[in-house]
């Protein structure tokens, strides 16, 4: 019989090496996958143009003020496969169609804008597309772009949401 103590194993038949090892090799494979990662997802600017995005900021709060003088607010509901608006305010007509832009915090390829027809007495409707689930800025405007009321809805949604002038909407539950 040998001895141990004369001939010991080779180090890379004890576990300690191989676990020590193992700790920077993780390290180095999260690195790589995260390299990876970046190197193949897109990331789409979400506005292309900062400074003239920066200039239209005054046309943007008219935008909003005109909605304020006039009172408006919406309220956005699921209605089966249809999406399903009520606007209230001080209209003096009501208008044929309203655009309805759902705009991804993060990812500008989901962005998607809405043609909403008018159903009568300031009910509009139109059919519910797929929205990935999260977070999304919704913002709606009448065709002449006169005002607009924006807000926050989360998807999928199935309380009412309603739309203010001040860029801010409240999940009613």
């Amino acid at each position: 019989m040998m001895n141990s103590a004369l001939h010991p194993k080779p180090w890379y038949r004890e576990p300690w090496p191989w676990f020590l090892i193992s700790l920077p090799a993780t390290a180095v494979i999260a690195g790589l996958t995260t390299v990876w990662i970046a190197a193949t997802s897109a990331d789409g600017l979400v506005v292309g143009d900062y400074y003239k995005a920066g200039l239209a900021i005054n046309q943007t709060l008219a935008r909003d003020d005109a909605a304020r003088a006039l009172a408006l607010t919406a309220t956005l509901q699921r209605d089966g496969g249809a999406l399903a608006l009520t606007l209230a305010g001080r209209l003096q007509a009501w208008p044929d169609q309203l655009s309805l832009t759902l705009a991804h915090p993060t990812r500008q390829g989901l962005d998607q804008t809405l043609v909403l027809s008018h159903a009568g007495g300031g009910h509009y409707r139109t059919s519910l597309p797929a929205l990935p689930a999260g977070k999304w800025h919704a913002q709606l405007a009448d065709s002449a772009s006169a005002w607009r009321l924006s807000g926050v809805l989360h998807t999928p949604f199935s309380q009412p949401v309603t739309l203010m002038t001040d860029a801010e909407s409240t999940v009613q539950q």
